[in-house]
């Protein structure tokens, strides 16, 4: 049975009576914790979409980015997106929700609002409301500062991102340190272990553009450190 049918079964429950917001109640321990980090993300992505006050047909197909849908599971997919958009809960109540669900695991947490950021930039543009509604998020989640800083470097095209950030160390750090942080965040990445804390499989793409963007920094400080008269520590 695919992740999809799996959601679809979860949701069944909504012709009962239950909130949307309520399903993630019965999803806290694997393997359904999957199922409900698939809907956290597709239900905090729609809130978030209207953010900016309006949802956009590329932060709709973002989703497509983030999960593998096959053709098959399309519709239920989106049944999920429309319930999501359509259910009267805010958007702190889905948080809350979910951080009871993941309870101390803020790596998932972690991995949960990495999905939202890639939805968030999907259009091109990161809006001041968007900014306001994952702040929100990350302090409910109780996602820390320097992670929420790693994940807004890798994401938002304000700026060129700053390597020292995307790992997590200040640009005064000694070598060993950076490599040290550098290899911390690459195995923390690594499909396996996201898998292990609730991360469908079908949301690989997350760790293959976190990986890419992990060692494009190690790179890019290794070539700084490399040049002549650079600081080698």
């Amino acid at each position: 049975m695919s992740i999809w049918s799996r959601i679809a079964d979860a949701l069944s429950a909504l012709r009962h009576g239950e909130s949307l917001a309520e399903v993630f109640d019965r999803l806290r321990t694997p393997p359904e914790q999957s199922v409900g980090f698939t809907i956290a993300v597709i239900a905090l992505g729609a809130k978030m979409a209207k953010a900016d006050g309006q949802v956009t047909r590329d932060e709709v197909t973002a989703f497509r980015d983030v999960f593998h849908i096959p053709p098959e599971d399309e519709a239920a997919a989106g049944r999920v997106f429309n319930l999501a958009r359509q259910d009267v809960a805010g958007f702190e109540d889905y948080a809350r929700r979910i951080r009871r669900m993941f309870g101390d695991g803020t790596d998932a947490l972690s991995d949960l609002m990495e999905g939202l950021f890639y939805i968030a930039v999907s259009d091109g543009a990161y809006h001041p409301d968007e900014e306001t509604f994952l702040r929100r998020v990350q302090e409910i989640f109780g996602v820390s500062e320097p992670a929420f800083r790693r994940m807004r470097a890798r994401f938002v095209p304000d700026a060129d991102p700053d390597p020292y950030e995307i790992l997590g160390v200040p640009p005064d750090a000694p070598m060993g340190e950076v490599r040290k942080a550098w290899r911390a965040l690459v195995r923390d990445s690594h499909p396996d272990r996201m898998i292990a804390r609730g991360v469908p499989a079908e949301a690989v793409k997350m760790a293959e553009r976190r990986m890419q963007a992990i060692n494009r920094a190690w790179e890019e400080i290794s070539a700084q450190r490399s040049r002549p008269g650079a600081d080698h520590a």
